[in-house]
């Protein structure tokens, strides 16, 4: 799955918006993260999940999810354009937006 790709199939669901994040394109909800180009942008792209469902993924698909050590510690991954599982990867962006549907904004956070 390509960035484009991505980002086309983030946007079909309600209550998305394609934005930016540190001036790079990103998919937010709720004013939360989605993904985003990421620091690894030539093979991959970043997407946002609680910590536990990332290291299940990594293990799980270590062909699809990976992280750098950018990421250790920080509930986002990594996800391979060159997947074998498309599937998977549609089925964790669904699992990221309901994720940041479910956060307060970020401005209501600094309140």
């Amino acid at each position: 799955m390509t960035w484009e790709e991505a980002v086309a199939h983030a946007l079909t669901i309600e209550g998305t918006e394609l934005t930016t994040s540190y001036r790079q394109p990103a998919v937010k909800a709720n004013g939360n993260a989605v993904l985003n180009v990421g620091h690894e942008s030539d093979v991959s792209f970043c997407l946002h999940l609680d910590l536990d469902l990332k290291q299940m993924l990594m293990d799980t698909h270590p062909e699809t999810f990976f992280e750098t050590p950018h990421y250790a510690g920080y509930p986002a991954l990594l996800v391979r354009y060159d997947s074998p599982d498309d599937a998977i990867v549609r089925e964790m962006i669904a699992r990221s937006i309901e994720r940041a549907k479910a956060k307060k904004p970020p401005s209501a956070r600094k309140a």
